[in-house]
């Protein structure tokens, strides 16, 4: 059950992104509308039962399975593969044009969510750094506060990117017979991941 006083926060938040997604789907122009609709039907059962029924017919009366019907598309059905082809191309470019649009709302989730981290890692880092201050001036002395010091400056994004490049490109090399390449911004870098994830546990 969610706190009283949390609660309030929490509608708030819900009711912003609730905001912001009905103001991306109100930005859609008519043919991001008409994507939208297509691909919602195309994967929709009514969408299979459809194309069941129809083809289902098409080719029990092209079998001639139906006496009193006289057969319009002999096997092996060219017209009907003819269609079903310009049916899937026209059906995938409507697909790829709402999953492109999706795609731009992901990239804006994925950098909102980057912000939110980086905020939350400079204000852990000012806190910690505010303890540890705190400690130091009451004369409180532990072990952990040496392990303190290296939480207490910001790891900016490049730092980790790079770190990331670095332990890629030696675990590739080590895969393929090569030697690492050498560097220490990785390690220091997981190390001071590691340290974070130590002194949250």
């Amino acid at each position: 059950m969610i706190p009283p006083e949390l609660d309030h926060i929490l509608s708030r938040n819900i009711a912003a992104l609730l905001e912001a997604r009905r103001a991306a789907e109100a930005q859609r122009t008519r043919e991001q509308r008409i994507a939208d609709a297509i691909t919602r039907f195309t994967g929709s059962m009514a969408f299979v039962y459809l194309h069941a029924l129809l083809f289902g017919s098409w080719i029990v009366v092209n079998l001639r399975l139906i006496p009193w019907i006289r057969a319009f598309d002999p096997f092996p059905f060219v017209m009907l593969a003819m269609i079903a082809s310009v049916e899937a191309i026209f059906l995938s470019t409507f697909v790829l044009i709402s999953q492109n649009r999706m795609s731009v709302m992901s990239d804006r989730r994925a950098e909102l969510d980057v912000q939110i981290n980086l905020l939350a890692e400079h204000e852990l880092t000012k806190l910690i750094a505010t303890v540890d201050a705190m400690a130091l001036k009451m004369g409180v002395e532990h072990e952990v506060r040496k392990e303190l010091a290296p939480l207490e400056h910001d790891v900016t994004p490049e730092t980790v990117l790079h770190g990331i490049d670095k332990v890629s490109q030696a675990r590739a090399n080590e895969a393929g017979g090569a030697s690492a390449v050498d560097g220490p911004d990785a390690p220091d870098v997981a190390s001071a991941v590691s340290t974070r994830a130590t002194t949250a546990r």
